[in-house]
């Protein structure tokens, strides 16, 4: 394990920051430090970009241009800077997005955090930002970088809770909120009208039956998840209903452009729950989807240059 480094990818991190925003050079000098040293000497953790879309965050794409993640931990969790209502969008404070849904402000700032790391100041739920027990440890020499890279001593922040911001509460109304948005919404509500033969057979609340679509262009295919994905009877009924809503959600927020892959759940009850891939590209009919037609998409549906992904950006 010693032998292995850390993985870094200098690229992701600066597309994971919103359009317009750079990022700091400070994080960037952190990973040219970090670079090549044993993963876990100051934490167990990736520096990786993600967009909110893959983060553990209930319908997260909306979000996008409210994060900039950087960091990634071993279970799924993700790491990163949060551009809440009325914080400062050049030194945002660093939150953690949990896999079992913890959601924590662990740092009022970039330099906070790396002060963190120093003084190994997580609890259990973040103990991934922990050296790795088998690991030679190296945050005496990251507090030394660190001191000369900021100019002075970099003690870790103790800053009183009541004073900074409400993260968990932000992250636990946008979650009630976005299952009552879907719950409530007309073409959902359709949706699971008309796909009520597949209606889940159990009996419990969280049992569900799970379906995935393509839309690229012209080209379409939906499937049902049952012993793989299987072809079923409504697909072809279903598509003008979904092409509306990938309309009605680039009228929204144009700048996330049109999505081209959607997973939902059907619920006993009728409700279905989607998510939204924007930078897969999906295979329809047993073959990558069509280059032109992602492009016919992008064209009528530009993007920030950043969010353009790099399997279309590059054809």
């Amino acid at each position: 394990m010693s032998d292995t480094p850390y993985s870094i990818d200098l690229d992701s991190i600066r597309g994971a920051f919103p359009p317009g925003m750079e990022a700091p050079p400070l994080l960037l000098d952190f990973a040219g430090w970090l670079k090549g040293r044993p993963w876990g000497s100051v934490g167990c953790f990736s520096l990786q970009g993600q967009f909110s879309d893959q983060a553990p965050i209930v319908d997260g794409s909306p979000l996008r241009d409210r994060f900039s993640l950087f960091m990634r931990l071993p279970d799924g969790s993700a790491v990163g800077g949060w551009y809440g209502a009325g914080l400062d969008r050049d030194n945002p404070p660093i939150v953690g997005l949990g896999s079992e849904g913890d959601y924590e402000l662990l740092a009022p700032s970039l330099d906070g955090l790396l002060a963190k790391l120093t003084s190994q100041q997580f609890d259990n739920a973040w103990s991934d930002l922990k050296p790795h027990d088998e690991v030679k440890c190296q945050t005496v020499e990251l507090a030394q970088w660190l001191t000369g890279r900021l100019g002075r001593d970099m003690a870790a922040s103790d800053d009183d809770p009541s004073e900074l911001p409400d993260f968990r509460g932000f992250m636990e109304r946008w979650s009630r909120g976005r299952e009552d948005y879907w719950a409530n919404h007309r073409l959902m509500a359709e949706l699971g009208w008309r796909l009520a033969a597949h209606l889940p057979k159990g009996k419990n609340a969280w049992d569900k039956t799970h379906f995935e679509v393509a839309i690229v262009g012209k080209q379409y295919e939906a499937r049902v998840l049952s012993r793989g994905p299987q072809p079923f009877e409504e697909a072809a009924s279903i598509e003008s209903l979904l092409r509306d809503l990938r309309e009605e959600m680039r009228r929204a927020q144009p700048e996330l452009g049109l999505w081209y892959a959607m997973k939902f759940d059907l619920f006993a009850d009728g409700r279905v729950m989607p998510n939204f891939e924007y930078d897969v590209r999906p295979t329809i009919e047993g073959e990558p989807a069509k280059l032109s037609e992602a492009q016919a998409d992008l064209a009528r549906a530009p993007r920030p240059e950043r969010w353009v992904p790099k399997w279309l950006a590059e054809s």
